[in-house]
């Protein structure tokens, strides 16, 4: 059942990406956050009065935490979706297991007696081969608008590991779902008002703002199907099949907006999610007890 989770939640993430593409032209990147946590927000209020759930936590500051650097990763993100086609954000975005690799293996070398411990190696290779997708993928011919919105997806990425690694400690202390996506999307709703307070508003487009909706539900929806798929245990699992989240977004990329990416391309992008799948496989038998998935 867990497979079903993980590859629903891709589907809606992947839906919304499309939504907050369409809108990307009349807001920017924290408004966008803004709408889509205020929607979250009553969303899941009101799931969570139908189901008798309490919002008191044990653990706030580890929703604090996931919180910050959720919302930091989502805005960056939204960045990216608006200025590269659909697939290329989804995927740099989808990296986030080649960094959970990198993180553990930078974690292991540190405090590891030997500064090189054994069973890492083919780990290390897919690591460095997901990079090399990301080479191919942010080929030089980029513009340089390109080549910096391309940076920022590969940071939202990297952010987005830290976050999947937050919300499987949640899982692991018994933090129900539904209020974990609450309060992220309470988080983002304060962070994306925090954000266009620097940012501005931008002018209201009545045409543009139909898509805030969808955007708020599909990610609330996605939101609780991802932390459903990560608290259930087998991180592994869920972190393989969110690359389904890639093909989703190629699928969309060339039917609905007809995006041009070059053969090189998608080349990048079967790279990195063969390097992903490989990565989070070795490093269960590498690492096998991860510090950063301790917490």
């Amino acid at each position: 059942m867990q497979a079903l989770w993980m590859v629903l939640a891709s589907f809606l993430f992947a839906t919304m990406g499309v939504c907050v593409k369409m809108a990307s032209g009349s807001f920017n990147a924290f408004e966008l956050v803004f709408y889509r946590g205020l929607v979250g927000v009553v969303f899941m209020a009101v799931i969570l009065r139908a189901r008798g759930s309490s919002l008191s936590t044990r653990v706030p500051w580890m929703h604090l935490w996931r919180s910050l650097i959720g919302v930091t990763s989502l805005v960056t993100w939204f960045y990216a979706i608006a200025y590269l086609p659909l697939a290329t954000a989804m995927t740099l975005n989808y990296m986030s297991s080649i960094w959970v690799a990198a993180f553990l293996i930078g974690g292991a070398l540190l405090y590891a007696r030997n500064p090189a411990p054994r069973g890492q190696g083919p780990l290390i290779l897919s690591v460095l081969a997901g990079f090399a997708g990301v080479v191919m993928i942010l080929q030089p011919t980029l513009e340089q608008d390109q080549l910096f919105a391309g940076l920022i997806g590969l940071l939202s990425g990297m952010l987005s590991a830290l976050a999947y690694l937050q919300i499987t400690a949640m899982g692991r202390v018994g933090e129900p779902e539904d209020r974990t996506v609450f309060y992220f999307a309470l988080g983002s709703a304060v962070g994306g008002g925090i954000g266009m307070l620097f940012a501005g508003l931008s002018r209201w487009d009545w045409q543009a703002a139909l898509w805030l909706l969808p955007i708020g539900v599909l990610a609330a929806l996605g939101q609780w199907c991802m932390t459903r798929a990560y608290s259930q245990g087998a991180t592994l699992v869920a972190a393989n099949l969110q690359y389904s989240g890639i093909v989703f977004g190629a699928l969309y990329s060339l039917l609905l907006f007809g995006d041009q990416i070059p053969l090189l391309g998608w080349l990048g992008m079967l790279v990195i999610m063969a390097s992903g799948l490989l990565a989070t496989v070795l490093r269960t038998k590498a690492l096998p007890n991860p510090p950063a998935e301790e917490h």
